[in-house]
């Protein structure tokens, strides 16, 4: 494995667990600006779907189409379909349309707490992937 790949598909997750942090803090707050929630979840899971093809070495095009990012990975390995049964591809509507008021939606607590769960289920299985590729994970 090339340490440059290695490098940077941990400087990917490094900025996911990041978004993963600032979604969850904000969800403590009392009244939780649940449409940055959703952004930053989206966030984290398009983040560690780039790490993964990184590490691999498989170029990807800037997209936050989550489907199309787990399509690429599958090409490596077919499990990648697990993704669309945690609903991980549902979040890519939060990375661009929610965030303007062009179509103006304001998410509820309970789908905001939904997103968080299913990053916090994508990624797991995405870092128990990249730790199966040969990436040394701290903590």
């Amino acid at each position: 494995m090339n340490a440059d790949s290695q490098t940077l598909a941990r400087y990917w997750l490094t900025k996911a667990g990041n978004d993963l942090k600032i979604g969850r803090d904000e969800m403590q707050t009392p009244q939780p600006a649940t449409d940055m929630v959703c952004f930053h979840m989206q966030q984290c899971v398009e983040k560690c779907l780039k790490a993964y093809l990184t590490l691999h070495r498989r170029p990807f095009r800037r997209t936050h189409d989550i489907a199309e990012l787990i399509e690429q990975c599958k090409d490596i390995d077919p499990e990648f379909d697990a993704l669309y049964r945690l609903q991980a591809d549902q979040l890519t509507i939060h990375g661009v349309e929610a965030r303007y008021p062009d179509n103006f939606y304001q998410p509820t607590r309970e789908e905001a707490a939904a997103c968080v769960g299913i990053a916090l289920s994508a990624r797991q299985f995405l870092l128990d992937k990249l730790k199966q590729a040969g990436l040394e994970i701290a903590g």
